[in-house]
């Protein structure tokens, strides 16, 4: 979820019920530390708290600086990433390549642990491959070194982001640990979330790629696990407000040059599923001015309300009714 959960989005799920929201991956690298990217992913100010923030690479000692960083600069949890899949992270040792040096492993979880006072988390995946799933044995390292909760995506690194998320494996990771165990993967919607709660035993769900363009499901899930019963579908009027505080966040947080380019990701999901999106997302990701962007989403809004309903139509809603 790099280059998408940056501070506005992170505080946008944090409004719409979600308990915690991590950071973008912060690079261990010191080089790296002093560079616009780093420092706007470690910039907290007005966050909701508490702020967890996610450390990534493979050298211990790093990781440890890293982690004593990230707290002097308002991090409350440091969560470590061993499940990154992408290849520029992996072929750097880290995020889920981690998975295939058990011992490293274990140095790194001892030393981060070891600096800072503050709770410390880990996201792995089930395993390197099919081969070579290791999740319950890291697990337990975890909790051996102190480790506070873990998640587990259910998919090997070779598996990237392909087939089903194996819900068994994060049950028999839970199974066997006594610390906090959190589910991710494939939790797309209210329902899947209670299945996937009773499935694995879990004590809490991460969402990733599904609250791209629809941070409300925090919301809705925990509407449905609350009330057993779906809620009602967010009317077009508050997606609109949603649409534009948002893009107003990106425009301030990024500013205008880097925030018009950040934006354009982010408008696309959210539109995807409205009538008349494709002419309207070519025409928006042409524009290259912030009020210009503002402008396009109150005329596409406008355009929408003189049609029927004001409930905006989602497709992944209707296919998952």
């Amino acid at each position: 979820m790099a280059g998408v959960t940056d501070r506005p989005f992170r505080n946008l799920c944090r409004a719409f019920g979600a308990a915690l929201a991590v950071s973008e991956m912060v690079a261990s690298n010191p080089a790296l530390q002093a560079t616009a990217k780093t420092q706007r992913r470690t910039d907290h100010a007005g966050e909701a708290e508490p702020i967890s923030a996610q450390i990534a690479g493979a050298d211990p000692r790093l990781l440890a600086d890293a982690a004593k960083l990230n707290v002097d600069r308002g991090a409350h949890i440091i969560d470590i990433n061993m499940g990154c899949p992408a290849k520029k992270v992996c072929n750097l040792a880290a995020g889920s390549a981690l998975l295939r040096d058990e011992a490293l492993v274990g140095r790194i979880l001892d030393a981060v642990v070891a600096a800072t006072a503050a709770p410390v988390t880990l996201k792995i995946r089930t395993g390197w491959d099919a081969t070579r799933r290791n999740a319950v044995r890291i697990a337990r390292m975890a909790e051996h070194a102190g480790i506070q909760a873990i998640t587990v995506h259910g998919r090997t690194r070779a598996d990237a982001f392909r087939g089903e998320a194996e819900y068994d494996t994060i049950a028999e990771v839970k199974s066997r640990v006594g610390i906090t165990v959190i589910a991710n993967g494939d939790i797309d919607t209210p329902q899947k979330a209670r299945s996937v709660l009773r499935r694995t035993g879990a004590d809490g769900l991460m969402i990733g790629r599904a609250a791209q363009g629809k941070p409300w499901i925090f919301r809705e899930i925990g509407h449905y696990l609350e009330h057993a019963e779906r809620a009602a579908p967010i009317a077009r009027a508050e997606l609109r407000a949603v649409l534009i505080a948002h893009v107003c966040d990106l425009h301030a947080f990024y500013g205008d040059f880097v925030g018009i380019r950040v934006a354009r990701k982010h408008v696309s999901w959210y539109t995807q599923c409205l009538p008349g999106s494709i002419a309207f997302r070519h025409a928006f990701n042409a524009l290259d001015a912030a009020q210009a962007q503002l402008d396009a989403i109150e005329r596409y809004f406008e355009q929408l309300d003189a049609g029927a309903g004001a409930s905006a139509p989602d497709a992944r809603e209707e296919l998952a009714a």
